[in-house]
């Protein structure tokens, strides 16, 4: 998931960068074919050029290479808000078929069963920008036919922000379709249809042109490895 989601970034995007495998995406996709790709953090740091792979948003290496440090409240009110992030990493514990969110709660909201983190900026940057990123492992358990709770609204009903935003898991790709609503366009080498299907909370969109994704290069792998290795090193 990891090397996929750094493959759908471009040189020169400007991406807004979480922690997990998102940060581990971006500072990959420096490495490999975006070397110019702006990664942003919403602790500040603009223009970050970390030397090993952050531990956190705010790792105190993101501010020693970055062309700029601004505050919280600029971050969200010029940047993301602004509409000047290209590209935006999102999180979920559930994700339905027009890509509602749900980082809320599982269950009921006044007596749930689990209570999760919460929005941060999830809403904002699913509003702005440009196109969305998740990675998500795939199981009926996260691929809902409605999220318990919507914490940052799908594109449905957000409207269509231009192409490019998907959704990542462990089995393919997933983007959205005309109407919005999530259709399977890629499989990984191995994985069959019937596995994401059986996978997903609702009935699945195949495309008619289904693809398979490229196989893991030895030069992916061993750029990955060696940003593991550096937060192990710092």
């Amino acid at each position: 998931m990891t090397i996929g989601a750094a493959r759908e970034l471009l040189d020169g995007e400007v991406v807004l960068v979480g922690v997990g495998p998102p940060n581990a995406a971006a500072n990959l996709a420096r490495r490999l074919d975006a070397p110019g790709c702006v990664l942003v953090y919403e602790s500040g740091a603009i223009g970050a050029r970390p030397q090993r792979l952050p531990l956190s948003i705010g790792d105190d290496d993101l501010a020693a290479g970055a062309q700029d440090l601004v505050s919280v409240p600029e971050m969200f009110n010029y940047w993301i808000g602004g509409g000047r992030i290209d590209v935006g990493f999102l999180g979920a514990a559930q994700i339905d078929r027009v890509g509602n969110i749900n980082t809320t709660v599982i269950g009921d909201y006044n007596h749930p069963k689990v209570r999760l983190p919460g929005a941060g900026g999830a809403p904002e940057i699913a509003a702005t920008a440009g196109r969305i990123l998740v990675l998500l492992r795939h199981s009926p358990r996260a691929f809902v036919g409605e999220v318990d709770f919507i914490t940052s609204v799908g594109r449905e009903l957000n409207g269509d922000r231009g192409p490019g935003s998907a959704v990542i898991t462990d089995l393919g790709v997933l983007r959205p379709a005309a109407d919005g609503e999530l259709e399977l366009v890629a499989i990984h080498p191995g994985v069959e249809v019937d596995q994401v299907r059986e996978a997903t909370g609702w009935d699945l969109r195949v495309a008619d042109a289904l693809e398979t994704t490229g196989p893991i290069t030895e030069r992916e792998l061993t750029e990955l490895r060696a940003l593991r290795a550096s937060v192990r090193e710092g």
